[in-house]
């Protein structure tokens, strides 16, 4: 039986946070610290420990040792989760109002105080607030799901605003202790993204429960950790990380049923495409062909079940990745997936008698495939010129001297927009002033255009205190004095390419890497590197000059406002 490692206070605290950990003795105290300067101090801390084998039990019993608040509980062997952590620091948490929090993220400084108010306010089962989503690697900060909690309201009942399904996370949320005991909630033990049931369950019991538009929560992203130690959701080359999402759903749907929730199936299942495939469908061109019909054997016996609603909600580019997928077409549909949600063309449509267009090289068999991979509602012959759909794609890509390159660029124009003949393109790529690379598109057939372009980037203008950044190019066309621009897609995999390049009399040298960028719609990817006397001495100094006249801009700014 796992037990507390400290001696419990008699009075009862407001409300107790728990932390769990497994094997972060390095990142666990930033987050107890977070707990600790609560701006509301009646808390109680729970650090519940999945039996860690590093030095995790020492920095927990350290931290016990400075904070009567902090209790230290040690499980006796470890479950390979989050829930059973959760779920022993829940039998000895003495607070009415209660918290989770992961070792590896924080929570804002007044979170408790934020939740705590917003619960003394209004009985209600629970308060969530948004969370921060944090960049590791650069510290850029975003709102998680930001429509969803944007204003403050109460929401009686989840039927109210289903679209709420989507913010599943147990963590930017605080509980009431008699909720959760009412109904015996708890969280799901043996199974990963246990977080998605929770919430579902939560969620469908609730009589009521109040949004903030507050940050209660920081998450941490870091998105070049290594394999083995990313979190559960982003280890989604995995096939077993693939069944055990769909496992979960299929938990959510059987719970759905039985406590009479079913009227919100299509808006769960809708949530399920849009945001659980979609995570998948964009690592789909980074799959080889035995990972494909693997994942499209565990996925499509779960994608059958689901309301035809809910396809019908999503955007035409996912319809049709979704549609190949169940057709079990998985090399056309690895096709499709690159740059979803970046407008990204298909190379070939094919019209049928009525003139309707579908998307690839023949007229769909059947109903349901001709209702899925018809693109007719993209216009791809009629939108206005700036907006339209084009795919450049990178077909070749040749090392020059120093740091040029040559690249054989094809267009593919599905919906016929660009002239007979060749056509002026230029290539833009900005690591301070914009480069512009003219080349010409000459016709290989009916809607396809290729073209050679020599890019040599010691030719492009950096800035006198240097440049430290990644950088895609991307294709400009124009017709008649309208420009359209659009990314480029680059070959999944080529060597990395580094040179070292002095730009300017005066400018060190910089470093410059050409790779591929390795993740979403694969863009020829370019990074910038100051070395030398610019690293150390020209941009500290450019940052230090530059500080205080941000500092003046941002006081004008405040001063405007008031």
């Amino acid at each position: 039986m796992s037990t507390p490692e400290a001696t419990t206070r008699e009075a009862t605290p407001d409300v107790t946070v728990t932390v769990i950990v497994y094997n972060d003795a390095e990142r666990l105290p930033r987050a107890v610290a977070s707990v600790r300067r609560q701006t509301h101090a009646d808390i109680e801390i729970i650090i519940s420990d999945d039996h860690s084998t590093d030095d995790t039990p020492e920095v927990a019993r350290r931290l016990a040792a400075e904070d009567a608040r902090i209790l230290h509980l040690r499980l006796p062997e470890n479950s390979g989760g989050c829930s059973a952590p959760r779920n022993r620091a829940l039998e000895i948490a003495r607070a009415p109002y209660l918290m989770f929090l992961d070792s590896d993220d924080e929570l804002p400084s007044d979170a408790v105080e934020l939740l705590l108010a917003a619960h003394r306010e209004r009985e209600v089962d629970f308060v969530l607030g948004a969370v921060q989503r944090v960049r590791a690697d650069t510290g850029r900060r975003s709102t998680w799901m930001p429509h969803l909690v944007a204003e403050r309201r109460t929401v009686e009942g989840i039927e109210a605003d289903p679209r709420l399904l989507f913010e599943h996370l147990s963590t930017s949320k605080m509980y009431t202790r008699a909720f959760l005991d009412r109904h015996g909630l708890r969280f799901p033990e043996g199974i990963h993204y246990e977080d998605q049931l929770f919430t579902a369950m939560a969620y469908c019991l609730a009589k009521e429960f109040t949004v903030i538009p507050e940050p209660v929560y920081r998450w941490y992203i870091e998105p070049y950790a290594d394999s083995e130690s990313r979190s559960i959701s982003n280890q989604r080359h995995k096939l077993g990380n693939v069944a055990d999402r769909v496992h979960v759903q299929r938990l959510i749907d059987a719970f759905l049923a039985e406590s009479g929730h079913e009227s919100l199936r299509e808006d769960k299942d809708y949530k399920f495409l849009k945001h659980d495939f979609r995570m998948y469908a964009g690592d789909l061109p980074y799959r080889d062909e035995e990972w494909l019909t693997s994942f499209a054997e565990i996925v499509n016996p779960y994608l059958a079940t689901l309301a035809p609603g809910a396809y019908a909600r999503l955007p035409r580019a996912e319809r049709v990745v979704l549609q190949l997928i169940r057709e079990g077409r998985v090399t056309r549909a690895r096709l499709a997936a690159r740059g979803l949600g970046h407008g990204v063309a298909p190379r070939t449509v094919t019209a049928d008698a009525q003139g309707r267009t579908y998307w690839g090289e023949s007229v769909p068999d059947s109903p349901d495939a001709r209702r899925e991979l018809e693109v007719s509602d993209l216009e791809l012959d009629t939108r206005p010129f700036p907006s339209a759909q084009f795919r450049h794609e990178i077909t070749e890509l040749t090392p020059g001297p120093g740091a040029s390159l040559d690249l054989t660029v094809r267009t593919y124009d599905p919906g016929l927009r660009l002239a007979v003949g060749p056509q002026r393109a230029r290539l833009l790529i900005a690591p301070g002033e914009r480069l512009t690379v003219p080349f010409r598109l000459l016709p290989v057939r009916p809607g396809v255009f290729e073209g050679q372009v020599h890019l040599d980037l010691a030719a492009a203008p950096l800035p006198l205190r240097g440049f430290e950044g990644v950088r895609h190019p991307l294709l400009r066309l124009e017709q008649q004095g309208l420009p359209h621009t659009a990314l480029l897609l680059a070959p999944l995999d080529f060597p990395t390419r580094t040179a070292h390049v002095a730009y300017r009399s005066g400018l060190s040298p910089h470093e410059v890497t050409v790779e591929p960028e390795g993740s979403g719609p694969g863009r020829l990817q370019i990074r910038w590197r100051p070395v030398g006397m610019t690293a150390k001495v020209v941009r500290p100094l450019a940052r230090r000059v530059a500080r205080p006249k941000v500092r003046r801009a941002v006081r004008l700014v405040r001063s405007a406002l008031k």
